[in-house]
């Protein structure tokens, strides 16, 4: 399954920041449909994301009938990104269940 969308970064200031991306409702929606066939527990979904000219692994976490992207520091260092700044991100479900 692929899915672009484009979101703002935000951040969950825990014991320590996390930035994420807020994947939309609709598409949060067609990710659940499938999600027993491709998570690895908990709810997480594996996933591959490309942000701008960088690609990394990553999971969605469940949050409130939606999903959440983590960006990783290296990502936005690498394209140049902060909290608010808006983002373009084509997104690869992977799983067993998903492999050709």
């Amino acid at each position: 399954m692929e899915l672009t969308f484009s979101g703002p970064i935000f951040t969950w200031r825990g014991p320590a920041p996390f930035y994420y991306v807020a994947v939309p409702d609709e598409e949060s929606e067609d990710i659940r449909d499938i999600a027993n066939a491709v998570t690895y527990g908990w709810g997480v979904i594996p996933v591959r994301a490309t942000i701008g000219e960088t690609s990394y692994e990553t999971s969605l976490f469940p949050k409130e009938g939606r999903y959440l992207l983590g960006v990783k520091a290296a990502v936005r260092r690498s394209e140049g990104l902060d909290d608010g700044d808006q983002v373009t991100v084509r997104l690869v479900v992977v799983g067993a269940a998903l492999s050709p």
